[in-house]
């Protein structure tokens, strides 16, 4: 069952990282308003379907769905006339649901086809509904678990799918479900219905996306992690660009409703931040990807695009959906009782994509911000901690209302596929991660990168054509073999340097000293020798240029770089979040 979630605006997560907002309700620049055209049939979801609102006059009771702006005889530019206070009782939430789809309906230019009942449930009723540890297979968790680990963001002390649980179980606000074509909000326990305008306006374009479009429909649901991301840049980002514009209006000449106050207390966000922002990268690059569809060729752009969602995050990221990508070639050759989860992922792979490289790199300097993270320059070497960290503000477009983070880098932009192969023998846990790149020279930009990262969390340098051993103390000990052969860059994990060669027999790679000790030298791609300054003490306290305490230049400081807390946090994942997609 897919989910359509919205993750609440709990202060553990907004007032932590405010760059990760996606909603403001107050103060936000008018942003021009959808112009009213005449258009063609709502009954074929590729057309423009845009069709002129209706007046106030026209608008009444029984009218039926033809009418866009008005819901069960309300018009979208009337307002409520109480105050939301102690909550919404049944009449008083019905009201605000019917004037919230008149005015979607005017955004958005088409009308709904049927009511959305929209219900409450506490948030102990829905996270013990959710708990993802019932819903899953050990193998699952084994093999995702890994996946995570491969991407350096879950350590060896950590569990992914926990941490998955963590993250998403606490802030979610609300969802719409299109198996049972409901909206849920979550409230806490033992307090009345008090609603968000943006998570109500957010779900209710969901709903009006799978009465046009049906979201259980399995093209909306990736079978990889990359795919799912994908997918979510138009489904998301089509309900982010209406949030966008209702916003708009609501700061212009409608009267809304203040979103309530965080149920989430004080405290700052305490889960993990390369979870949260991997999740998070369809919301800003598909709202920008939205805007230029809508402007492009309307909403008619946005339908087919629906129809034919996007492939790959990296599409989404670059706006491109004729982006190029190649045929990954692996053969399983692994020995020693090396056996693959043939009933996991793709044939036992995963695909991890463009966001979720971009943020394995960018995860390495978030610990000037969050805990758990850590401070390595890997992103760029030659930037102290707080630049590579401030990568994620460096943008080259806008939205009216709300920040828009960067998930491009030539370390990264590269991408042209991969498969992540978990693998197991007996309690011992490795993966080959084969990858393919544009060109040779965006190849060794990952390879490159990637040797920084392993020596930020190793012991010695690294030496080119030999097995890089961590020790136990680091969160990612084992052995790492690194081999780029022309646009293919290939990654082998084992506990030992042995079971690397075990995973990869034929690899081009020799075993470390027998005293286990990395080579001296850097060997990177590019010349440089690889090797930078990554103990996280260079001018993280803005001495250097990048500030860490709000003081000027890149700013990371405590309460959130360079931006306000928002109003809102609205997120969209898969069912149950990326933990359970592919659970067998």
């Amino acid at each position: 069952m897919r989910r359509v979630l919205t993750l609440s605006t709990a202060a553990a997560v907004v007032a932590a990282f405010a760059v990760l907002c996606v909603a403001f309700t107050a103060g936000v620049a008018a942003a021009p308003d959808a112009g009213v055209t005449h258009g063609a049939s709502v009954g074929d979801p590729t057309a423009s379907d845009s069709v002129p609102s209706a007046s106030a006059d026209e608008c009444d009771p029984g009218d039926g769905t033809e009418l866009v702006g008005c819901w069960n005889g309300t018009h979208y530019e009337e307002s409520v006339d109480f105050e939301e206070t102690g909550g919404l009782n049944r009449t008083q939430l019905a009201a605000l649901t019917d004037l919230t789809m008149a005015r979607v309906e005017h955004v958005r230019q088409r009308p709904f086809r049927e009511d959305v009942p929209v219900e409450t449930v506490s948030r102990s009723e829905y996270a013990n509904d959710t708990a993802s540890g019932g819903n899953e297979s050990e193998a699952f968790r084994r093999w995702n678990d890994q996946v995570w680990k491969a991407l350096f963001v879950v350590g060896d002390d950590a569990d992914a799918n926990d941490e998955i649980d963590s993250v998403l179980g606490g802030a979610v606000s609300g969802f719409y479900s299109p198996t049972e074509d409901r909206i849920v909000i979550v409230v806490p326990d033992g307090e009345s219905a008090e609603i968000d305008p943006s998570t109500l306006t957010h779900e209710l374009l969901h709903a009006m996306q799978d009465q046009y479009h049906d979201l259980t429909d399995p093209r909306y649901a990736g079978v990889t992690q990359d795919g799912d991301l994908a997918v979510n840049g138009i489904v998301e980002g089509e309900a982010v660009h209406v949030e966008e514009r209702y916003a708009a209006r609501c700061a212009d000449n409608w009267t809304c409703v203040d979103a309530p106050e965080s149920d989430g207390g004080g405290g700052g966000f305490s889960g993990n931040i390369g979870i949260l922002q991997t999740v998070l990268q369809p919301y800003g690059d598909g709202a920008i990807h939205v805007r230029e569809l809508v402007d492009e060729g309307g909403w008619a752009a946005v339908n087919e695009t629906m129809n034919d969602p996007p492939a790959s995050t990296a599409e989404v990221i670059h706006r491109n959906a004729d982006y190029d990508t190649s045929e990954v070639e692996f053969e399983d050759a692994a020995t020693g009782g090396w056996e693959t989860y043939g009933d996991q992922g793709v044939d036992g792979a995963e695909t991890a994509g463009e966001a979720s490289m971009f943020v394995m790199f960018w995860y390495q300097s978030a610990g000037v911000q969050f805990d758990g993270a850590y401070e390595y320059s890997v992103l760029d070497p030659d930037r102290p901690v707080g630049g590579n960290f401030n990568v994620l503000l460096e943008t080259d477009a806008e939205l009216q209302t709300r920040a828009v983070y960067n998930y491009a880098h030539p370390a990264t932009d590269g991408w042209a596929g991969d498969e992540l192969y978990p693998y197991r023998n007996g309690d011992r846990d490795g993966y080959v991660w084969a990858t393919e790149w544009q060109t040779e020279a965006d190849a060794a930009a990952f390879r490159d990168a990637y040797v920084r990262m392993l020596t930020a969390h190793g012991d010695g340098g690294y030496e080119d054509g030999t097995v890089y051993a961590i020790g136990d103390e680091s969160d990612f000990s084992g052995a790492y073999g690194v081999e780029r052969d022309g646009t293919s860059v290939t990654i082998t994990h084992a506990p030992s340097p042995e079971g690397v060669l075990e995973l990869r027999p034929d690899a081009d790679l020799a075993l470390p000293d027998t005293n286990g000790a990395n080579g001296s030298d850097g060997g990177g791609d590019d010349g440089s020798g690889g090797d930078t300054d990554t103990d996280g003490s260079d001018d993280t306290d803005g001495s250097g240029g990048d500030s860490t305490d709000g003081s000027g230049g890149d700013n990371t400081g405590n309460s959130a770089p360079g931006f306000g807390v928002g109003a809102a946090l609205v997120a969209l994942v898969a069912a149950l979040g990326l933990s359970v997609r592919r659970s067998s």
